[in-house]
């Protein structure tokens, strides 16, 4: 049994499917591209895909993964180019390795966002961050299945920090004031999510951005403690093969032509 690890991206609209509609709209493209899939046992056998620390519905993201597992071998650039096809521009297939290392999931223990606040001046953008920063803990509330929970944000927040331009092309700022926040935050139980720094910055600072504001995930890896910085966690896989390097760069340049078209 071969196994493939896979990075893919939610764009533009496309921020706004759910993971159930991701999951349903690969398994067409894995049937589309004949992919040759290992099956679960049992009555109602389903393809062996495992999906890692999906981001939330609404949320845009250049840093989503998840693993296949094949009944025969696949070169992984030309299954990426397969699967990219089959789907729809937005959702993304950017790179593929060949799954040589173990724990991948283990490795996705941070994120790193893109918070962008049209309507807000950069300054009081600022100085709310600067509030989050210096408290001592943030207690938001958020409504579960469960009820209203209240819990503490602020210790799973690695960095906050201004930013001047957006990294991501999509979601370039138009001429009307708008502040850009950089957040890197840990996976912790229970998960912080950008909204829940959002509603920090609302009960620390009053900043209440007067239209929805675009979440954008940038990276998502293993967190360097010493530098608060993530790490690719396809880099041990990509390394271990020699043939790699030159596929991720064919990988980025087919996803940025999908994109634009």
């Amino acid at each position: 049994m071969q196994r493939i690890r896979l990075r893919y991206t939610k764009r533009g609209r496309l921020r706004f499917t759910s993971h159930r509609d991701f999951q349903r709209a690969f398994e067409r493209a894995l049937r589309r591209a004949e992919v040759p899939m290992a099956y679960s046992a049992g009555f109602t056998p389903h393809p062996k895909v495992s999906y890692a620390n999906a981001a939330p519905t609404g949320t845009g993201s250049e840093a989503e993964y998840l693993e296949i597992a094949l009944t025969a071998p696949r070169d992984p650039e030309r299954l990426r180019v397969l699967l990219d096809e089959s789907l729809p521009a937005g959702l993304d297939i950017v790179e593929a390795v060949e799954a040589r290392t173990p724990g991948l999931a283990d490795r996705l223990t941070a994120s790193v966002w893109e918070l962008r606040l049209d309507g807000v001046d950069p300054a009081e953008a600022e100085r709310a961050v600067t509030a989050f920063n210096g408290a001592a803990s943030v207690e938001v509330q958020r409504l579960t299945k469960n009820g209203m929970r209240t819990f503490d944000a602020r210790p799973a927040v690695v960095s906050l920090a201004s930013a001047e331009t957006p990294d991501t092309a999509a979601d370039r700022p138009t001429d009307q004031p708008c502040a850009i926040l950089r957040l890197v935050v840990r996976h912790v139980t229970p998960a912080v999510r950008p909204d829940d720094v959002l509603s920090g910055l609302r009960a620390v600072a009053d900043l209440a951005p007067p239209v929805p504001v675009a979440v954008t995930r940038l990276a998502q890896g293993l967190l360097d403690e010493e530098t608060g910085t993530v790490t690719d966690p396809l880099a041990p896989d990509r390394e271990a093969d020699p043939a790699a390097p030159a596929a991720v760069s064919g990988a980025a340049g087919a996803a940025a032509a999908k994109a634009s078209a």
